[in-house]
């Protein structure tokens, strides 16, 4: 049972991810707007149905790892080691998810992603949601004693500080420049 369940979990995993890359390549080739799920499911080779079980809407196969996102800005902030200081390790994970976002190849997404209102408000839905839940670890941390508004913005500064970087001629100095700035405020809230 667990072999067989485990193996499911594979297929489902790898379903996934051809659906992922099938969506993403249809939208650079033809255009965000020019392709359907339908076109989707047909040049993946499965169900409109299937298309949905693993992505909540068109937008979502754009984002596939959302998920991911989130929880490598939480985990900066959960997993690090008792001693470490929250502002520094979170700088670190957002300067890791910059240079992803920022790797050779990414500028086809970025223009689309730019050139599309529907993408541009779903990203923007999706910050706001990755800052609710960053602020939610920040303030569960009984290490940090910080206010739930200086956990808020304290997130909602280093969301925006992704997304300015991913935008920037400079992607690292902007996370640097802009973390100095969350590194001053946070310390400006110390109890």
């Amino acid at each position: 049972m667990i072999e067989s369940s485990g193996r499911r979990e594979r297929k489902k995993a790898a379903t996934r991810q051809k659906i992922a890359d099938t969506a993403l390549r249809l939208f650079l080739e033809r255009g965000y707007d020019a392709v359907g799920i339908r076109d989707v499911a047909a040049e993946a080779d499965v169900a409109v149905t299937t298309v949905f079980a693993h992505f909540a809407s068109k937008e979502a196969l754009v984002y596939e790892r959302d998920q991911d996102f989130e929880q490598r800005l939480t985990g900066a902030v959960t997993g690090r080691p008792a001693h470490e200081p929250v502002i520094p390790a979170l700088h670190r994970e957002v300067q890791a998810l910059v240079r992803h976002c920022t790797a050779e190849g990414s500028a086809p997404i970025r223009r689309m992603i730019e050139g599309s209102a529907a993408l541009r408000e779903y990203e923007e839905s999706m910050s706001l949601r990755h800052a609710q839940a960053l602020a939610a670890a920040l303030a569960a941390d009984p290490r940090l004693s910080r206010s739930a508004t200086a956990c808020r913005a304290t997130a909602r500064f280093a969301i925006d500080a992704y997304a300015l970087a991913c935008r920037a001629d400079d992607p690292e100095a902007t996370v640097d420049e802009v973390f100095r700035m969350i590194e001053a405020a946070w310390e400006a809230t110390a109890p």
